[in-house]
């Protein structure tokens, strides 16, 4: 996939999740893989409304979030854990959006949130019942190694998500249609337990 091709992805997936309501004010970012070795993500540029975005809109990092070709415009300060993600997990496509119920979630269950016996766990990647699926919570923090480190620190290759509290959510696929429809799915399965 090249640079060009990636960014009409992502301003079209960014559009869709800021129709939700997921992408509030310039908040977010969505990363999908351009090439293995070496490792390149396109990564949603910083500060921009993400429903307004264009195909030119992104920017093209290394595993570390730093920018290929320096210059405007400047990637995600997360450009570094949508970096740290791919490179452990070998996603395709990382989604990180400010979600309501994932962050409730997480300050009622700071330690990681249970979920099992629900059917929308299928549409996660995981069993409907008798398997009980713990999405990970990490502390918030600027310092984007600080945040990779955590995430790699409580990664399963089962379970690809992350919350990371008092901030937002973190969902990973092959590409950007499956780690959307995992998001989906993690943000029903959220408001269940936290309506419940």
């Amino acid at each position: 996939m090249n640079l060009a091709e990636a960014g009409r992805l992502l301003a079209d997936e960014c559009a869709r999740y800021t129709a939700l309501g997921w992408m509030r004010g310039t908040s977010g970012n969505l990363s999908v893989r351009l090439s293995s070795s070496p490792l390149r993500l396109a990564v949603t540029a910083s500060g921009l409304d993400k429903g307004e975005l264009t195909p030119s809109d992104v920017v093209e990092v290394d595993a570390s979030g730093t920018p290929v070709h320096p210059g405007p415009p400047a990637p995600s300060a997360e450009a570094g854990l949508h970096g740290r993600i791919a490179a452990v997990s070998g996603a395709g496509a990382v989604v990180h959006v400010h979600v309501l119920a994932p962050v409730l979630a997480a300050e009622r269950w700071p330690s990681g949130v249970e979920l099992r016996d629900l059917e929308m766990l299928k549409g996660f990647g995981r069993a409907a019942h008798d398997d009980l699926v713990t999405i990970p919570v990490v502390p918030n923090s600027q310092d984007m190694e600080v945040l990779g480190d955590a995430f790699e620190a409580s990664y399963r290759a089962d379970t690809p998500a992350l919350i990371v509290a008092r901030h937002g959510l973190y969902v990973w696929g092959s590409d950007l249609r499956q780690a959307r429809h995992r998001t989906e799915c993690l943000e029903w399965l959220m408001r269940f337990i936290i309506e419940s």
